[in-house]
């Protein structure tokens, strides 16, 4: 049984090996599409499931399970729901982390595992509520400089300098900020028939 993660992300990885799964890595290179139709929860399974499914059509047979992640996150303005994905640039970060200066807004993961013997699949997401401190004109040049919004949904990376920002946490975890909701995952995993290893093990 081969485990398979859709992502070229070090953080999932990072979050996959620390909870002792071995598993092989090959990024699914597929252009993400952005149904507006979809709620914010609903679009981060939907792009958790275009990443797995990209993989796992490669392995169709294998006895594989493909594991497809995407972080979102969604301010609610007056307007409704905004959806931030990662910055292009400096300017595009910096606007994000004016708008979320202050909020209390959701990061959603979607999660998909997709079963490449069968071509089954099943997709959840994860959502954290986090609170947000007001962030000065200062601050926020001074973390657009430092690149660490780079390949970060928001704009902003909790697990380095911006937990400086972040007064507090609801629902779910930290993990799922990070990027990649640890247990979900493994019980998606085990949902889908694949054999894994106790925490601890």
């Amino acid at each position: 049984m081969r485990l398979i993660l859709a992502s070229a992300s070090p953080r999932r990885r990072d979050l996959l090996t620390a909870r002792g799964l071995r598993f092989e890595v090959q990024p699914s290179g597929t252009e993400e599409l952005f149904d507006p139709a979809l709620t914010p929860e609903q679009l981060a399974e939907s792009l958790a499931l275009q990443k797995a499914r990209a993989v796992a059509d490669l392995h169709r047979g294998d006895t594989a399970f493909v594991i497809g992640s995407d972080t979102v996150v969604a301010v609610d303005l007056e307007t409704g729901p905004r959806v931030l994905g990662k910055p292009e640039d400096e300017s595009e970060a910096r606007e994000m982390l004016r708008l979320l200066s202050g909020t209390r807004h959701r990061v959603l993961t979607g999660v998909a595992v997709v079963d490449a013997a069968r071509g089954t699949a099943l997709s959840e997401h994860e959502r954290t509520y986090v609170t947000m401190r007001e962030i000065t004109a200062v601050e926020v040049e001074a973390y657009v400089a430092s690149g660490e919004w780079r390949d970060k949904a928001g704009g902003y990376a909790i697990q380095e300098n911006a937990d400086a920002f972040v007064t507090s946490l609801e629902e779910g975890g930290f993990d799922n900020v990070v990027g990649l909701p640890v247990e979900l995952t493994v019980e998606l995993l085990r949902r889908s028939g694949a054999l894994l290893p106790d925490a601890g093990d």
